[in-house]
């Protein structure tokens, strides 16, 4: 023990006396210090207080900076190929996706599947000297990634990695996208994990209600609506991928963008020497697709393993190009796309029917999209639901949005708009789809102006124009044995069968699963 602890253990009393008395006498004057610091705090807070806080209703939010995203540069090669580069320099890393038309709706009603099985046994199979196995070990090794996959109307090939490692995976790329080899091994097994998806897919309510509300809202013949089967499936021979990928993958139905950490001018060379000789082929003709309303009703699903219902009014909604697009989306909004909705504020806030609720008029970019608006509610309020559905869509169609509601609904809009289009990427993908539909490049810039430009007036007057509660089918799936009033009491039901139809004989022998 050194000296000096010595001597404080061994000091007088007295002195012991003095040295706690001087220790108690430091606390005492911190907290002196400490209470007349808190009493200034204080004595401010009374003086200035009332004068700056404002009841949160009161404060002014800021007005949103001007949008201005980064634009990706726009390359229009000799043999019809676009090309968009988009420099991303936060991360080493590059990202391309080559998007190219002709998909689900172009295949042949019998081969319904066709498409699924290409984009996926299209990156499986692998290439003539590599096969899919093969290509993943490559990758693996280099945290990279190559996939293909497929649309409504188009397929897509992209890659991810670093950019060290771009001219490697990029001729990898380039490999399978022109020599595609759909190993027939591949095939058989992306057959059998869709016939194990045909047999499980009336097993998630949610599944039930995404199929049958397209096939009441399109009809079950539209490309929109139909579902793969069976033997529509068990139909696709090796012989239909490489057909389709002869008929469409082409220069000139190609939109490749590509967005990271390089160089436009050095990529863009790049491109020209991968791309410039290759010969441009036929034009991937759209498939000519009539729309008609659905048939007004309701429809019914049993479900008798639930224990709540699944409830959507259904009509044909809206193209993006309609000038009336942009009032549209704030209507939607404004009564049902948010917690702050007419829908769930009445129906879920209001009078507790609800788990959830929502929806409005749908718009696709190049075909009407779906009128869809939906409820989940327990089964004994099902009949109520739907009523509750029907008064608000009258209220819709009686009371105007009041400047509130208006407000509400663009600031919605507008203030999470920003956060869908901040990153290049981001913004990259959004101009490839409006050249891939023939968008004006600067529908984006566009948006926030026009949303800004919606009145009330345009709101009351596409409500009245797009929404009509008497042309609505009306879908509901759930176990009608614990309804509270039956469904009929709203009208006469039409029962949806579900049941899958069984495998073509050939698949009965092994089994829809390939045993």
């Amino acid at each position: 023990m050194s000296a000096h602890a010595n001597s404080i253990l061994t000091c007088h009393p007295e002195r012991r006396r003095r040295c706690a008395a001087g220790v108690e006498g430091s606390a005492v004057l911190t907290q002196s210090r400490f209470l007349l610091a808190l009493f200034c705090f204080l004595l401010l807070l009374t003086v200035f207080g009332p004068a700056q806080v404002k009841p949160w209703n009161q404060i002014q939010a800021p007005p949103l900076p001007a949008f201005k995203p980064q634009e990706p540069i726009r390359v229009q090669l000799p043999n019809g190929m676009v090309i968009f580069l988009q420099e991303d320099h936060e991360l080493p890393l590059i990202d391309a996706t080559a998007r190219i038309r002709g998909g689900s709706i172009s295949e042949a009603a019998n081969k319904t599947g066709l498409t699924d099985l290409y984009g996926e046994v299209w990156r499986t199979g692998g290439t003539k000297t590599k096969t899919g196995d093969q290509m993943d070990d490559f990758l693996e090794a280099r945290a990279a990634k190559i996939e293909t996959d497929n649309q409504s109307d188009s397929t897509t090939i992209s890659l991810n990695c670093l950019k060290g490692d771009f001219d490697a995976v990029f001729a990898m790329f380039l490999d399978l996208l022109h020599h595609p080899e759909f190993r027939p091994d591949k095939l058989e097994l992306a057959q059998e994990q869709m016939y194990t998806a045909i047999s499980r897919r009336n097993d998630n309510v949610d599944s039930i209600v995404h199929r049958e509300s397209r096939i009441i809202a399109y009809g079950k013949d539209n490309p929109y609506a139909r579902v793969a089967e069976y033997a529509t499936v068990a139909a696709v021979t090796r012989e239909d991928l490489l057909n389709w990928h002869q008929q469409y993958v082409h220069p000139n139905n190609i939109i490749f963008g590509i967005t990271g950490d390089f160089d436009a001018k050095a990529m863009e060379a790049k491109l020209h020497q991968a791309f410039d000789s290759w010969q441009k082929g036929p034009d991937a003709k759209a498939p000519d697709i009539k729309f008609t309303a659905p048939k007004p009703g309701l429809y019914f699903v049993r479900k008798s393993d639930v224990n709540q219902s699944s409830i959507d009014m259904l009509d044909l909604g809206i193209e993006r190009s309609n000038p009336d697009y942009f009032a549209v989306t704030v209507m939607n909004e404004m009564f049902g796309g948010s917690f702050s909705s007419r829908l769930f504020n009445h129906l879920r806030s209001g009078k507790g029917l609800a788990y959830s609720v929502g929806g409005g008029v749908g718009s696709g970019w190049d075909h009407p999209g779906v009128v869809n608006i939906q409820m989940q509610t327990k089964s004994a309020s099902t009949v109520e639901g739907i009523q509750g559905l029907d008064e608000e869509i009258d209220g819709l169609l009686k009371n105007a949005a009041t400047p509130d509601e208006l407000k509400r609904a663009k600031d919605d809009i507008l203030n999470s708009f920003i956060f869908q289009f901040d990153t290049p990427e981001k913004v990259l993908r959004e101009k490839m789809a409006y050249e891939f539909y023939h968008y004006p490049l600067d529908f984006l810039e566009r948006y926030r102006s026009e949303v800004e430009k919606v009145t009330a007036e345009d709101v009351f007057r596409v409500a009245r124009k797009y929404v009509h509660k008497e042309r609505m089918a009306v879908l509901v799936v759930g176990n009608d044995t614990e309804f509270g009033n039956a469904l009929s009491t709203l009208g006469p039901v039409q029962e949806v069968d579900i049941t899958i139809p069984p495998p073509p004989a050939s698949l009965m022998q092994q089994g829809p699963g390939g045993e």
